[in-house]
């Protein structure tokens, strides 16, 4: 195989599935590669058999050759960049920007320590009156 297919997207053949990865035969080359775990897909992935299984067909970008000659392979990154959904519930609004929600909450957690302070001591104060 040349090493210009490197970074192109490619059909292959899963021929074994392992708790680590599956390793995926291309058509093309009939040479055979390992897609980690972690490049099956874009989130966590505990049970690997919900991905894939032997003898799907899959494309698969090729990454690289490791040290010993072997095809590093992801499925992951065959697939167009997708806007990911945002974490933050709340966009920016017009009139309250990041730094400023952050100074408030400062403030406000602030004023919360020092009134638990406070009701701390007045509770120390009185238990230390009464012994």
């Amino acid at each position: 195989m040349s090493e210009e297919i490197i970074g192109q997207i490619v059909e292959g053949e899963v021929t074994n599935v392992t708790n680590f990865g599956a390793f995926v035969r291309l058509a093309e080359s009939q040479e055979e590669g390992l897609v980690h775990i972690s490049e099956v897909a874009n989130e966590f992935i505990t049970d690997i058999d919900r991905f894939v299984k032997v003898g799907d067909k899959v494309n698969v970008r090729v990454m690289s050759r490791n040290d010993k000659g072997k095809l590093e392979l992801s499925i992951k990154r065959t697939k167009e960049k997708e806007e990911k959904p945002s974490l933050f519930i709340n966009k920016k609004t017009k009139d309250n920007s990041f730094e400023e929600k952050m100074s408030q909450f400062l403030k406000r957690s602030e004023e919360k320590q020092i009134d638990i302070r406070r009701n701390l001591k007045n509770k120390q104060g009185i238990s230390k009156k009464r012994k």
